[in-house]
């Protein structure tokens, strides 16, 4: 890919106020620019150059795992955090109720959201057991890598 153009496409993401991150594919090379949030005001933006086949493994190597989403506030409180930058959605369409509500007790492996990333509806499922706490997002709320989404108090 030409430097010209990745550094054109950091230009209009800088210039852009309500974009955070730009994903382009050309043929065998894909490039993800990411404008750092807020809470990473410090960092730099960043930009990587991979083959498509290695974007794809290192989307499904940001799959949450016990150690990487949990933050525990106390013992028995773990936190569920996104394994990705998109929307989220308590419920599989607006007329259905809600996978899981505060108060609700889930099981390792149950569907808690969905988050749409690049128009592919990726269900997120709990890898804890207990009493969901505390809903940190809003339903249609735009979301980014990390954030806590479900504080989960184990019984």
């Amino acid at each position: 890919m030409d430097v010209r153009k990745v550094k054109k496409l950091i230009e209009l993401l800088e210039e852009s106020g309500c974009v955070s991150e730009i994903e382009i594919h050309e043929g065998e090379e894909s490039i993800r620019i990411s404008r750092a949030t807020q809470a990473t005001a410090d960092k730099q933006t960043t930009a990587a150059s991979l083959p498509a086949a290695a974007t794809a493994a290192a989307a499904t190597a940001t799959q949450p795992t016990d150690d990487a989403t949990a933050d525990h506030k106390d013992d028995s409180r773990a936190i569920v955090k996104s394994p990705m930058v998109g929307t989220f959605y308590r419920a599989a369409n607006p007329t259905t109720k809600p996978f899981v509500k505060v108060g609700d007790r889930v099981q390792k492996g149950q569907t808690l959201c969905i988050i749409e990333a690049m128009k592919t509806m990726n269900q997120i499922e709990s890898q804890y057991t207990g009493t969901v706490k505390e809903i940190f997002v809003d339903n249609g709320d735009p979301i980014e890598y990390g954030q806590d989404l479900f504080a989960i108090e184990s019984a």
